[in-house]
């Protein structure tokens, strides 16, 4: 494991097995989480959205893991906002957990649908929630996700702390130059959700060529490609197999086909605007 070390001097893993597994039976979850520590990860991130943390806290637990061992990552979702909101949603996350503190909690979206008009007075209130969480040790590091230049630049008006991390999409073709660049001058981390596009990185003809020429699979280029851009990836999968590789970078790309492969253009993105998402509150 790559260890990435966040501005307060916590480590972060990479890559981290992502626990987002919609509409897969419980005990798939449990089965994938506790196979992923089991062979090697750790670090996992979670969602209150995903509606699976109770799942994800029995697969910590059946996996035999001390949990000081495990980096655990979840997010504050779109109808949590405000001061109290946020303690509460934060209190129920551990509790379905099973823990009684987090390495990392996250706004998983700056804008909520329909709130236009007031996320940037919200937000405010969810963070000072979120640095008195940290600053009671109930949270090790706190950041972002999906946040834009402008999102930052409105959070750090009245932020005691500047965010630790941004999750954010990435994988080829869709880099955040400019994102990662502002983020890179302010400290913090970006962590890629998406490595493989959603899929679409396996349609890539252009892409094709560089799993052959260093003998591993389409999917370990993307997560070694991620973290060459100093990404920490997070890894998705329900296969053991497939989980087990995930976790096999044993080589390194070269600059050349670093350069290559940035240049690909027809992976896209998945087109979210984080300023007009289109999730319920």
């Amino acid at each position: 494991m790559k260890m990435f070390k966040l501005r307060n001097g916590l480590e972060m893993p990479a890559p981290g097995f992502g626990s987002c597994c919609p509409g897969e039976k419980p005990e798939v979850t449990v089965e994938s989480v506790c196979y992923a520590l089991q062979c090697g990860y750790s670090h996992v991130d979670g969602a209150a959205i995903y509606k699976n943390e109770k799942e994800v806290g029995l697969g910590i637990k059946k996996s035999g893991v001390k949990r000081e061992d495990i980096f655990i990552t979840s997010k504050l979702w779109n109808n949590a906002r405000g001061y109290d909101q946020t303690i509460a949603a934060f209190e129920k996350t551990c509790s379905d957990l099973g823990v009684d503190y987090l390495d990392q909690y996250l706004i998983h979206w700056p804008v909520p649908k329909g709130c236009n008009d007031t996320y940037v007075e919200s937000n405010k209130e969810t963070w000072r929630a979120m640095e008195d969480l940290y600053e009671a040790g109930r949270i090790k590091s706190i950041g972002v996700s999906n946040f834009k230049i402008h999102h930052l630049e409105e959070l750090l008006e009245s932020a005691k702390i500047v965010p630790m991390v941004n999750q954010i999409e990435f994988h080829p073709s869709c880099l955040h130059h400019e994102l990662r660049g502002y983020c890179k001058k302010l400290g913090i981390q970006i962590t890629g959700y998406s490595p493989f596009g959603n899929g679409r990185v396996f349609r890539c003809e252009e892409l094709k060529p560089f799993p052959e020429k260093y003998g591993v699979s389409l999917a370990q280029i993307c997560i070694q490609y991620a973290i060459q851009h100093d990404v920490i990836p997070l890894a998705k999968s329900i296969t053991n197999e497939r989980i087990k590789k995930n976790l096999e970078l044993d080589f390194v790309i070269s600059d050349e086909d670093m350069q290559a492969i940035d240049a690909i253009t027809s992976c896209e993105s998945s087109l979210k605007d984080s300023d007009n998402i289109p999730y319920e509150s």
